[in-house]
């Protein structure tokens, strides 16, 4: 198994071609991600794009009163900076760490000029910004129709699918942000899940242990996302 610090864990970085990832290798840093860091703030300019190997990063939108929403997932899939090369250089989300784990940068400017002169780097930039945009539709679309233990499925399963594992480590206030509700909400659910066989939890620990239930049990979301992230994905292999 790869290791962490192979930036190749990272789905983009390894669909790149490889003048273009031999030419990246000596400006990929190497980044701790903790639990719970801000990697950008609401309104900031950015100044690294961030691919993630074994972190997961999570995308919310504050509104004025504090309460917040999670609108995407960013994990060893994809990167954290797409503002930098479509043009805006600065976005309203934030951007924290909900899972610990490691990832690569790059600087900003770096970013810009491969986009602008690589048509590769652009293609793929592109079909992964094409997949994130379905995410967020989608997501907005589940926190509006479906009930919260399909939302939380879905939320589980696309952890899942950007971990190495099947544990996840997370409070129930960090869930409740992430979904918007209450935490009393994400109990509730979670104890649903459990009492089906379906999950483990104790503690801010969750242990999926019947991921087809989860797929089952969950709205059609989940399985929109996943198969526009897996046509696309196929569709950099031949870059």
């Amino acid at each position: 198994m790869a290791d962490a610090g192979d930036p190749r864990m990272n789905q983009l970085l390894a669909a790149l071609p490889d003048a273009v990832f031999q030419r990246w290798l000596p400006q990929l840093e190497r980044v701790e991600m903790p639990l719970g860091q801000a990697l950008y703030e609401s309104g900031m300019t950015l100044s690294h794009a961030y691919f993630p190997t074994t972190a997961i990063i999570s995308l919310l939108y504050a509104t004025e009163d504090g309460a917040s929403n999670e609108i995407a997932v960013v994990g060893n899939e994809g990167i954290l900076g797409v503002p930098l090369f479509m043009g805006g250089g600065s976005t309203p989300s934030r951007g924290v760490v909900q899972s610990a784990g490691v990832g690569f940068r790059l600087k900003a400017q770096t970013l810009r000029e491969e986009f602008t002169n690589s048509a590769a780097v652009m293609r793929l930039l592109l079909l992964y910004t094409q997949a994130l945009i379905t995410q967020m539709t989608q997501t907005a679309v589940c926190n509006r129709h479906h009930v919260l233990d399909q939302q939380m499925c879905r939320w589980l399963l696309m952890r899942l699918d950007r971990l190495q594992g099947d544990e996840l480590v997370m409070t129930q206030d960090l869930i409740a942000n992430m979904i918007g509700v209450r935490r009393e909400g994400v109990t509730e659910a979670a104890l649903k899940l459990q009492s089906a066989g379906l999950i483990s939890y104790s503690r801010g620990h969750i242990t999926v242990l019947d991921r087809r239930g989860l797929e089952r049990r969950t709205c059609e979301c989940y399985a929109v996302v996943k198969k526009e992230y897996d046509r696309l994905l196929l569709k950099t292999m031949t870059l």
